[in-house]
């Protein structure tokens, strides 16, 4: 697709080191763009910095912290002058049943998969209005789409996300700043490996835990440069998607719960309507 630009865009890319971040930092430069690459560990990414020719900056930030993210973010707008695309991505994974989560993981959690994408919102929200354009590309996951066993709170965050990024979109959008909710199915990453917190295991869910690791056994994820040559062509288009799923596995999934949802909506109807 030809784009309908001639000028360099700049991105901000939040958890930009690794899987589908440097993925998407790796295709914005291939398309000539420019990038603000930010994560907790910004190290992996010295060699595309190295052959970047300047159009590549990267620093630490951990977007749980809201000061550190407000002067992160008007840092990246000083580099180049504007912001153009903003990626939502930072995040990790807590994996457990829902009685085995601690308080302390549940808020360590949200404050990076909500709380830091909502403080990134905030900071670069004003910037966009100021330039009167702009896109917020807010990675969620396939996961949002509902609750499923020992993914619930990861769910519950990025459901919490979706609705935030869609109240988002109504506040914006007369600002000319455009919103995306991503979600991706699973991909060839770290995100379930350095991006994963385990519960202890309650012993009352072995045999669930068992089935759920057959079941995922025999799933198969895709390259994420698959995922980032997507977005590409998502953030040339002139009326973007509002929503958009990653991965025809995941979009059969997403399609099923969708519809079983509806089904289950109509199979009610007549109890629904009883109640006013």
């Amino acid at each position: 697709m030809t784009r309908d630009h001639t000028e360099p865009r700049t991105w901000f890319i939040t958890g930009a080191s690794r899987g589908l971040g440097r993925a998407f930092t790796e295709a914005a430069l291939a398309a000539g763009d420019r990038v603000v690459g930010v994560a907790r560990d910004v190290t992996p990414l010295a060699d595309l910095v190295a052959g970047s020719a300047g159009r590549l900056v990267t620093f630490p930030l951990d977007v749980a912290d809201r000061q550190a993210v407000v002067a992160g973010v008007r840092r990246a707008h000083a580099e180049f002058g504007r912001l153009d695309v903003v990626v939502n991505n930072a995040g990790g994974v807590v994996l457990g049943m829902v009685e085995e989560i601690t308080e302390a993981q549940a808020r360590a959690h949200l404050d990076t998969n909500f709380f830091g994408a909502l403080w990134v919102n905030q900071a670069v929200v004003p910037l966009l209005r100021d330039q009167g354009s702009g896109h917020v590309v807010q990675v969620s996951s396939m996961g949002s789409a509902g609750g499923f066993a020992a993914t619930g709170l990861y769910s519950a965050g990025k459901a919490a996300l979706d609705a935030l990024a869609e109240a988002l979109t109504m506040e914006v959008e007369r600002f000319g700043i455009k919103v995306t909710i991503l979600q991706p199915g699973g991909y060839q990453t770290d995100l379930f490996t350095r991006g994963l917190t385990m519960t202890e295991e309650n012993p009352a869910y072995a045999p669930l835990r068992a089935w759920l690791n057959g079941l995922w056994a025999e799933s198969e994820d895709s390259d994420p440069h698959l995922a980032a040559a997507v977005l590409l062509r998502l953030v040339d288009l002139p009326e973007p998607p509002k929503r958009l799923v990653l991965g025809g596995s995941a979009y059969d999934m997403v399609a099923r719960m969708a519809q079983a949802r509806t089904d289950e909506l109509a199979k009610w109807e007549e109890l629904s309507r009883q109640a006013g």
